[in-house]
C-alpha cells in the first residue's frame, strides 16, 4: 500500500485537495492529522487534561465560555468545556512564543501519531492501494521518510495565501495572519524539497487558480503517482507480507537518505552566508 503524504502550508488548498482525493474517481481513504489532532484533545481525553493543566493558569480564556446551551461548566459530555481554539492559537503563535508551541506539540503529537498509525493499518487491511496522510507539518514533524510519495499543495504568489487565510478565518487581523504564515516553512521551499525526491516520489500541485484548474492539476499528478505505484502492486503487497515489509523498508531508507541530503545541502548554504 502506498503511503501518499499530502502537505502544504496554511491556506494553500490542501483540505480541498484532500476532499477531491477522497471522492470519485480516486476514493482514497484519508488519514487527516488535523481531524485526529482535534479528536485527541476533546474534553475527557489525556491531551485535553494536559493542555488545560499547562496553559490554563496563564490563559484565562483557554476554554469556551460556559453557557446553558453548551452544557454549563461541564460541557456537553460532562467532561469539561471545549478548548477555545482561537485563544490557544493566539497563545502559541507569534514571535517569542516558540516555547509555548513546543509545549503544545509535545502534548499533541504523540497522541496524534498513535491514532494515525491505527487508521493506516486499518486501510492496509481493507486492501486500499493507497492511503492519503493529510499532514500539514509533514516535513517538520518527521513523517517524510514513511511516505512512498509526497504531494505538496502550493501557491506561487504569497499574496494569494494571505488573502485566502483572512477570507477563511475572518477573526484574524493582518498581523495574526502573517504570524501564522511565518510560523510555517515557506510553501515554495516545501515544493522544491518535494521535487528533489524524483518524479514519482514527489509531486507538486499548484493552486493559484480556481477549483477546475486545481482538479486538472490533481489529475495530472495522480497519473504520475499511479504509474509509480499501481493498484496491482498494492494487492501483491497485501498478499505477501514479507514483500510488503521489504518494500516498506526500502522506501523508508530511500526517503531518509533524500531527507538527509537535503538537510546537508541547506547546512552548506547557511555556512556560506
Amino acid at each position: 500500500m502506498l503511503l501518499l503524504g499530502l502537505t502544504g502550508s496554511i491556506a494553500t488548498g490542501k483540505s480541498t485537495v484532500s476532499q477531491i482525493l477522497a471522492a470519485p474517481p480516486y476514493n482514497l481513504p484519508i488519514v487527516d492529522a488535523d481531524k485526529v489532532a482535534r479528536q485527541v484533545v476533546e474534553p475527557g481525553t489525556s491531551g485535553y487534561e494536559q493542555i488545560v493543566s499547562h496553559f490554563g493558569p496563564s490563559t484565562p480564556d483557554l476554554l469556551v465560555a460556559a453557557s446553558p446551551e453548551g452544557g454549563g461548566e461541564h460541557g456537553h459530555n460532562g467532561k469539561g468545556r471545549p478548548l477555545n481554539r482561537p485563544a490557544l492559537g493566539r497563545r502559541v503563535f507569534g514571535e517569542g512564543k516558540e516555547s509555548d508551541k513546543k509545549a503544545l506539540n509535545k502534548i499533541v503529537h504523540p497522541a496524534v501519531r498513535k491514532e494515525m498509525y491505527k487508521q493506516m493499518i486499518s486501510a492496509y487491511l481493507r486492501g486500499s492501494w493507497a492511503v492519503v496522510l493529510d499532514v500539514p507539518l509533514l516535513f517538520e514533524s518527521g513523517w517524510e521518510p514513511l511516505c512512498g510519495t509526497i504531494m505538496v499543495v502550493a501557491v506561487r504568489d504569497p499574496k494569494v495565501q494571505m488573502e485566502r487565510l483572512r477570507a477563511r478565518d475572518e477573526h484574524l487581523t493582518e498581523e495574526d495572519a502573517k504570524n501564522r504564515v511565518d510560523a510555517q516553512w515557506d510553501v515554495r521551499e516545501k515544493a522544491d524539497r518535494c521535487s528533489r525526491r524524483g518524479e514519482k516520489a514527489g509531486v507538486v500541485v499548484w493552486n493559484d487558480g480556481d477549483k477546475e484548474e486545481l482538479k486538472r492539476d490533481i489529475d495530472r499528478v495522480m497519473a504520475v503517482v499511479k504509474r509509480g505505484s499501481p493498484p496491482w502492486w498494492a494487492w501483491l503487497l497485501l498478499l505477501c507480507p514479507p514483500l510488503a515489509a521489504a518494500s516498506a523498508t526500502w522506501s523508508y531508507v530511500r526517503s531518509w537518505w533524500i531527507k538527509r541530503q537535503w538537510e546537508q545541502e541547506k547546512q552548506r548554504e547557511k555556512a556560506k552566508l
